[in-house]
């Protein structure tokens, strides 16, 4: 039976509407990077142990754990990636090399997480189409493939110039970047310190959330992996899971928020906490003291210092009131301030600084 036997068969169509809602925002997430000054940039995805060695990966980690081509382009890289920051970070090592110490970077591409007892894949017999069972088999054995986003920035952030001096990129960058992905997304993430993921330095590093599910991190790189790899010190990065990102926004369209016509009442709360205790965790004690009322909730300022005490930090908020069918009072925002500081000493032990 030779190939002129095969019957063709066109595919007929599937009706549509263009883009699904995934690919859209995938595309919003591109163009999100690209206007914050960043360049889209494509790597191949294969590494090997002595780029996971540089980037000061344990042997123990689950990222060790990586499918291992049989007939690799290069045999020092006969591994798929399994995170994007591998090649990225080889990608600006690249651009440092060629004379650019200021890059912003960005990649988005899938990356192979092979599971452990995964059925090897089948034998299948030719000259005619699998069957149902054995395309299951075939797709069992296939490594999930998660779509991440990933940016490193080196350098200025700012440049510099007759107008003044520049800013170098710091790990508040790269949180940004990464909160704009999650708001173009539709989803908000929970921000909390990360001490021991490589490549990342351990007391300037973000861990991101969606509920329970980490999707990804957030700093400034370790300084022996920017030594390593030839690029500026300070340097900093992200990467997020952007299947599991998209997957929690959801499919529903974003909902208009009624514009309330009456004015704003503003109230600053200083709490005093352990040194231990994460942000986060005082801002959603806040949001539940304040209830409805509250707009918004901005940390603006953090103070350490003797008359605290030792292992304490005073963290300073500043609450945005309002309410949808009254002008709020005095009473109104004294009370919210009580409720804030109750549910706060609750959840985390916080003192109104005085």
């Amino acid at each position: 039976m030779g190939y002129d036997q095969i019957p063709v068969v066109l595919p007929a169509a599937p009706p549509g509407r263009g883009l699904t809602t995934a690919q859209r925002r995938r595309r919003s997430v591109a163009r999100t990077l690209a206007e914050h000054g960043l360049v889209e940039t494509l790597s191949y995805p294969f590494v090997g142990e002595d780029d996971l060695d540089a980037l000061g990966v344990p042997a123990d980690d689950p990222r060790r754990r990586a499918v291992r081509l049989r007939n690799p382009i290069s045999e020092a890289q006969p591994l798929l990636r399994t995170d994007l920051m591998v090649t990225l970070l080889a990608t600006a090592r690249r651009n440092v090399a060629r004379g650019d110490q200021d890059v912003a970077l960005f990649e988005l591409g899938l990356v192979t997480l092979p599971r452990q007892g995964a059925p090897a894949a089948p034998a299948l017999p030719g000259g005619r189409r699998p069957s149902d069972d054995e395309l299951a088999a075939l797709h069992a054995s296939v490594p999930p493939q998660p779509r991440h986003v990933a940016a490193v920035l080196t350098g200025q952030r700012d440049r510099s110039g007759w107008w003044g001096a520049g800013r170098a990129a710091d790990w508040t960058d790269a949180l940004a970047l990464a909160r704009a992905v999650a708001d173009v997304v539709g989803v908000t993430l929970e921000v909390r310190p990360e001490r021991d993921r490589a490549p990342w330095h351990p007391g300037r590093t973000a861990r991101l959330s969606v509920g329970a599910t980490v999707v990804g991190h957030a700093g400034e790189l370790h300084p022996q992996v920017l030594e390593r790899l030839d690029l500026p010190p300070r340097s900093v990065g992200l990467e997020l899971d952007l299947d599991a990102l998209v997957a929690a926004g959801g499919d529903d369209p974003v909902q208009a928020v009624p514009v309330s016509t009456f004015p704003v009442a503003k109230e600053d709360v200083a709490l005093v906490v352990d040194e231990s205790v994460a942000v986060q965790d005082v801002v959603a004690a806040i949001r539940r003291g304040a209830g409805e009322l509250l707009e918004s909730v901005r940390l603006f300022d953090v103070f350490r210092g003797e008359q605290l005490g030792e292992g304490k930090k005073s963290l300073a908020f500043s609450l945005r009131l309002r309410a949808t069918d009254r002008t709020l009072t005095a009473q109104d925002a004294a009370g919210v301030r009580k409720a804030v500081v109750a549910k706060a000493a609750k959840a985390v032990g916080a003192q109104l600084r005085s």
